[in-house]
């Protein structure tokens, strides 16, 4: 199948979903986009503050510049992890009484953020299942990517559930 014919038979997730067979319904569509993020030193600062994580890839700019592989400082792989439910809610409004997030199921962090770059969030709608307490959980796959990078910075599956 081509990419035009497969891209035409995904369903398109609606910007609002007002109840759980609506979300149902959202299995296998289209991907939700995010908007570019920019990712500068002051946000890594005061993730590294929140988190105790003050490696020197991180936060010694001219350190990183010397010794890193990455020619400069990155941001951390859980930082750009934890954009994931931001993004998510602005490409998406799930109308509800509550909604948690879960958990993760496989992370991966292909390829690093350096300082200055733009990131944004992809999200596809892999399962949903209902839960003895009339819950749906949804597992969402995210792609994280870079602007112009040739990798994704991450690739997860996030775990949501939902109670209309």
């Amino acid at each position: 199948m081509t990419g035009a014919a497969l891209s035409a038979t995904k369903a398109r997730i609606p910007s609002r979903i007002t109840d759980a067979a609506a979300l149902r319904a959202c299995v296998g569509g289209e991907p939700l986009v995010g908007e570019w993020i920019e990712i500068d030193q002051a946000r890594v600062d005061r993730f590294a503050d929140a988190t105790g994580d003050h490696q020197w890839i991180h936060v010694d700019a001219e350190r990183a510049r010397r010794e890193s592989p990455f020619g400069g400082p990155i941001a951390h792989g859980f930082l750009t992890l934890s954009l994931i439910p931001s993004q998510l809610v602005q490409v998406v409004q799930i109308e509800q009484r509550m909604g948690v997030n879960y958990g993760l199921n496989r992370v991966r962090f292909p390829a690093p953020v350096p300082i200055g770059a733009r990131l944004r969030a992809s999200f596809v709608v892999a399962e949903v299942a209902d839960l003895p307490d009339g819950a749906l959980q949804v597992v969402w796959d995210v792609t994280v990517e870079v602007d112009g990078g040739a990798k994704p910075a991450c690739v997860a599956q996030f775990v949501t559930r939902h109670y209309f």
